[in-house]
């Protein structure tokens, strides 16, 4: 199945790591967080990506240019330096297209840009590119085929430490509580999308915003619940967490390290829920 990742994003919060670098590419470690989800996927066996290049993309295609596979491998070095017998590889299987969608682009018209090397795919996966999830992708994926609907996101508890209020209208509070115990869900950035996704689309609709109400009003859309490990790299608060969780060696995305290699699918009932009426649209919003 093949993944889009829409790599054109300003990184505008993020100005200190994110400096004339495009969001993707923001370091965890010595390796870029596109490069961290783009394990991810290939560890599911997605190893067919196409990169929707904006802002710097040229850092993007001189990255994997000029990518040194001794970095993340281990590696053995002999005759003085001048041969080097890798152990294991990284994106030596992997197949990757670079599509220039345009400076200032939304997300949906980086879609639509790419359209034509998603012909005769089925089904294919899309990703924000800015956040690390430990999500088990098969069941996501089993979801959508299971429902028979057109498009499916990933349901998630905010990242947030804000508080919802309510009040009077002369200012006097009359409720209080943190946004984690509201119930609150929003889209997590990985998605899970049939061709037909294109039906629902016109020339200039922002993904999550026109296409996402026409498919709701039709009972195409799909929220995949999950509570597991799920952090984006929206803020430099983020960043911190990121990097602290990649410093300990076993950060709880590396499912390749942890996975099971021939686990099997587990039951979808303590996994998933379609979250309807007013709290899917809550949960579609855009980040």
């Amino acid at each position: 199945m093949k993944v889009v990742l829409f790599c054109g994003g300003l990184g505008m919060r993020l100005r200190d790591y994110a400096d004339n670098v495009p969001k993707p590419m923001v370091p965890l470690g010595y390796r870029p967080i596109l490069w961290h989800l783009m394990k991810y996927y290939a560890h599911f066996g997605h190893k067919d990506f196409i990169l929707c290049l904006g802002y710097r993309g040229d850092l993007i295609k001189q990255y994997f240019l000029n990518y040194e596979e001794c970095v993340s491998n281990d590696f053995v070095l002999s005759e003085g330096g001048r041969r080097r017998e890798l152990i294991n590889s990284d994106i030596e299987d992997w197949r990757i297209t670079f599509v220039e969608t345009g400076l200032n682009a939304n997300i949906g018209e980086r879609l639509m840009a790419v359209r034509p090397y998603l012909e005769g795919e089925e089904m294919f996966l899309a990703n924000y590119s800015d956040g690390l999830s430990d999500l088990r992708l098969p069941d996501q994926i089993e979801h959508l085929e299971q429902s028979g609907r057109v498009a499916s996101f990933l349901s998630v508890k905010p990242n947030l430490s804000y508080h919802f209020l309510s009040a009077d209208d002369d200012g006097a509070v009359t409720s209080f509580r943190d946004i984690a115990q509201s119930g609150l869900r929003v889209n997590g950035g990985f998605f899970v999308f049939r061709n037909e996704i294109f039906d629902y689309m016109q020339p200039g609709d922002e993904l999550v915003l026109e296409p996402f109400e026409r498919m709701m009003k039709a009972r195409q859309l799909l929220a995949h619940h999950y509570d597991g490990f799920w952090v984006p790299m929206d803020t430099a608060k983020d960043k911190k967490r990121l990097d602290d969780l990649y410093d300990t060696g076993d950060p709880p995305w590396y499912v390749w390290k942890h996975a099971e290699p021939n686990a099997t699918v587990t039951s979808l009932a303590t996994h998933v829920r379609l979250v309807p009426g007013d709290d899917q649209k809550i949960a579609a919003a855009s980040r």
